[in-house]
């Protein structure tokens, strides 16, 4: 098997969007505590929120960024841990690490609070999200954006933006935005779970390998040139990407919608595991008010 440093240092660290990063990062920092005092109903900035804040842009590079990304263009299961943890574990961390008077700030704007108050609707809001991810992965739309750079890239972040919708109703911490409490907000996982389950159902029993992006060289080809730059491809005079694993392209394949289904089962239930438990607290938040209320004195008598 051949080695990914044949594809050189940019293609395997991505170095502009790694500054991308790094510039979002600092404008996060500055905007959160510097100048935070241009905002009157701010807030200090949670040393909770910084460290999610900045853990959201690590995984962010880590699955866009580093060789992963290029393992990507080569290994369908680890494209779909790439696409796991960018719609189901950085959007529920980014939100979190927001704090809530740059998000009151942001839906100030009339238009995005318009279309932000529509969009993370529960119902709304799962039907928008997996309909998008089962769509990306029918196999003639998914080989048709991966040959194309722009397409790809902006797929990808309608995908993190939606699924940010998606996680909103369960996640954000604005009492004006909260649109599901207890009971509903168990179902609206469940419901999530049962709905992204027929597309990884339709990867991992099919009997043939589905994505001419993996199993034809002629559209790998194109996707790799896209991924590494046409000269640095042509260079190499690769066949397919078979030269990097000795898996098969169905078990390849099939592999991918396991670990996706897996991946989703775990998150799942950490966020039910946090929902039950803010629950249960503001259960008893709310109990501990009730006894501290003064008796009616036309009760006791």
């Amino acid at each position: 098997m051949l080695a990914l440093d044949i594809f050189g240092f940019k293609a395997l660290w991505s170095p502009y969007f790694l500054l991308i990063l790094i510039v979002i990062t600092v404008g996060y920092f500055v905007l959160t505590t510097k100048y935070r005092s241009l905002f009157p109903d701010s807030e200090p900035l949670k040393k909770t929120q910084s460290a999610l804040f900045i853990l959201s842009m690590v995984l962010l590079y880590a699955i866009k960024g580093s060789p992963l990304d290029l393992l990507a263009h080569l290994m369908f299961w680890v494209h779909m841990i790439q696409m796991a943890a960018l719609v189901l574990a950085v959007p529920p961390i980014f939100i979190i690490s927001i704090p809530t008077w740059v998000w009151r700030k942001f839906f100030s704007i009339g238009a995005i609070n318009s279309v932000f108050t529509v969009l993370t609707k529960p119902l709304i809001a799962l039907v928008v999200f997996n309909g998008l991810f089962s769509f990306y992965h029918v196999p003639i739309i998914f080989d048709h954006v991966m040959q194309n750079g722009w397409m790809h890239a902006g797929y990808s972040i309608l995908l993190f933006v939606v699924a940010t919708f998606m996680w909103w109703p369960l996640l954000n911490q604005l009492p004006e935005h909260q649109t599901l409490s207890g009971l509903k907000k168990v179902g609206y996982i469940f419901a999530d779970g049962i709905l992204l389950t027929p597309a990884c159902a339709l990867i991992i029993f099919a009997d043939t390998p589905m994505y001419a992006t993996y199993s034809d060289p002629h559209v790998w080809g194109q996707v790799m040139s896209l991924c590494v730059g046409p000269a640095n491809f042509d260079s190499l005079n690769l066949s397919g990407p078979q030269l990097f694993s000795s898996m098969s392209l169905l078990h390849d394949q099939q592999l991918g919608g396991v670990l996706m289904k897996i991946i989703q089962e775990i998150i799942y239930g950490v966020i039910l595991g946090h929902v039950f438990f803010e629950w249960y607290r503001k259960d008893q938040s709310d109990s501990e008010k009730e006894m501290k209320q003064p008796l009616n004195p036309l009760l006791i008598k």
